[in-house]
């Protein structure tokens, strides 16, 4: 496991999956590795691939993990990158099921900022044909490639006021506002976003059993109020423990699927 970004649940989740799994997990941080020191990624990767089943990367840069997954001989997960976070998405989905069924029956809203969580909602959206609401300022909308990919869908729009987002939503997300590496634009941000939190107001045009997640770390009075955050709080510590169950079904299909590969 690499991490370069700080970490609670998506450590955890991994290294608790793992030995559960009956394997080990090593983390490593970017102060433990040659890569910290100038090691081309794809090296690291070419001699991790030696001696694990599968690496695991949480990074700044999307370009490492792809890096890593073009180089490496196991299975590369990405734990999170700046734009992705899918293994996040993979756990909400489950959730989902489990409040509401079939997440292909309902219709999600997605309010705030158009960071890596947004972009792998967006992602989902293509490939399982999601209806998907996304809203945020118009500065900061998902990437633009993803927007170009989802353009031919009528199950998926991207617009700038929440309320329209939220109308007749059977299930409202939302995320910070200020992600890791980005503290130095918190003051802008915090302007930028006000009229985008969720709150008992914004929550009335949507479903009377809607339910409201959030991937956390969550910042009460920020994105979500504290009166919204309380009343979901089981929805949402459920969609954390999912991180634990939808890696471990992850990495027992990829490893499973690498051995049976190795030998044929």
């Amino acid at each position: 496991m690499i991490f370069e970004k700080a970490s609670t649940r998506t450590r955890l989740s991994f290294e608790v999956g793992m030995r559960e799994l009956g394997g080990h997990a090593i983390f490593l941080s970017p102060g433990e590795t040659q890569i910290g020191r100038g090691e081309p990624v794809r090296d690291t990767a070419r001699v991790l691939s030696r001696y694990v089943d599968a690496i695991m990367a949480r990074t700044y840069s999307q370009d490492v993990v792809e890096e890593l997954a073009r180089w490496a001989a196991v299975p590369v997960i990405n734990g999170l990158s700046d734009l992705y976070h899918p293994c996040q998405i993979l756990a909400d989905l489950f959730t989902i099921e489990e409040y509401k069924g079939d997440f292909r029956d309902i219709k999600i809203a997605y309010v705030g900022d158009g960071n890596n969580v947004a972009n792998s909602w967006l992602e989902a959206s293509i490939l399982f044909s999601l209806d998907l609401t996304i809203a945020t300022p118009r500065a900061y909308r998902p990437a633009k490639d993803l927007l170009e990919k989802a353009a031919g869908s009528k199950r998926f729009h991207c617009v700038t006021d929440p309320y329209e987002a939220v109308k007749g939503a059977d299930v409202v997300y939302t995320d910070v506002w200020v992600s890791m590496g980005q503290e130095s634009e918190k003051k802008k941000r915090r302007r930028d976003f006000a009229g985008y939190r969720i709150d008992e107001r914004l929550l009335k045009p949507a479903k009377r059993n809607v339910i409201v997640m959030h991937c956390l770390p969550a910042y009460r009075g920020e994105e979500i109020s504290e009166e919204v955050f309380e009343k979901y709080h089981d929805v949402i510590f459920t969609q954390a423990e999912n991180r634990l169950h939808a890696q471990k079904a992850l990495l027992e299909w990829l490893i499973a699927d690498s051995n049976n590969k190795k030998s044929r």
